[in-house]
Parts: C-alpha cells; structure tokens; sequence
C-alpha cells in the first residue's frame, strides 16, 4: 500500500499515524495531510440490522439505519456528498415504484465501496449486489452492513464519532 505523503516541507521528525491499515506520515504530531480526517462510524451487528431490528420494530428501523448509514458516511468522508434524508425518503415515499429503491441501494452500495476507499481498505462492495440482494429475501441490508463493519474495523479501537485519518 502507498505511503501518503505530507503536504508541507519536511521541517522535523517524521511520526507515523496508522490510518486504515495504510501507513500515513506526519510532521511531529499534526495528520499527513490537512483535510484528510473524518468520522469514525458505528459498528453494528449485520443480522440485526437486516432481520431483528425490522422485526421488532415492524421495519421502522430499516429506515432509521438507511439515515444513520448515510449521515455516519457523510461525516467519515466529507469530500463525498450524500443526502441522509432523501436516501430515507426515497425507501419511504418512493418504495412502492421498485426502481426508485434499487437506484437508491446501488447508490449506496457506491458509496459503500467509496468509504472502504478512503479507510485504504481494498474495495470489496459491489453496488449491483448491494442492489440485486434485495430480491434474495432482503440480504442487501445484511451485506451493505457487513462491507461497512469492514470500514470499521480498518480503525481498531476507535469509539464512533471520534476523528479519524483517511488514507485516500
């Protein structure tokens, strides 16, 4: 994996900061590059969000999940813009016309991968799956959400909503 390089000359010694199994470089203490850091994302257990939760909560949850997705995406890379609501409102108010939710799940599914990019994860998401498991008694939502934890787990230890280094 490429080292990312720092922005500004060199002026002292080099520290190393792990971000995302990349290896970044910074100047005694500051990020390698200014603007490259978001928003650690919460790890959530993929059976849950796809069969449980919908369960219990007579599918109310699924589209408190599809916000919560797409807002905690938005803050991990702010250089990507995604709308949390009109992801939401496109399942809600737009469900019952099928094309709708499967452009909305592809899209995600893109930005998915986009997120697995800037953690300097290889990107294993694929958007048409994230689109066609739907049909497969909805396993879209359990596999967007394990390629998500797969984000998470790039950043060991780290609570959500604390600040993290992107490695792209």
């Amino acid at each position: 994996m490429d080292e990312i390089k720092p922005t500004t000359a060199d002026a002292g010694q080099s520290v190393p900061f792990t971000t995302g199994g990349a290896l970044a470089h910074g100047v005694a203490g500051v990020p390698a590059v200014s603007g490259l850091t978001g928003v650690a994302m919460k790890r959530r257990g993929p059976v849950a969000v796809w069969l449980g939760l919908p369960l219990i909560t007579l599918g109310i949850y699924q589209l408190v999940w599809y916000y919560n997705i797409h807002r905690e995406m938005q803050e991990f890379d702010r250089r990507r813009t995604l709308n949390p609501a009109g992801s939401m409102l496109v399942l809600l108010l737009l469900g019952w016309t099928l094309v709708a939710p499967l452009v909305s799940f592809y899209n995600t599914g893109k930005a998915i991968a986009n997120a697995q990019r800037a953690a300097g994860l290889p990107v294993t998401c694929s958007p048409a799956a994230s689109m066609w498991l739907t049909f497969v008694f909805g396993l879209n939502v359990w596999y967007m959400q394990r390629q998500l934890n797969l984000v998470t787990a790039a950043y060991p230890g780290v609570e959500p909503g604390a600040s993290v280094l992107l490695a792209a």
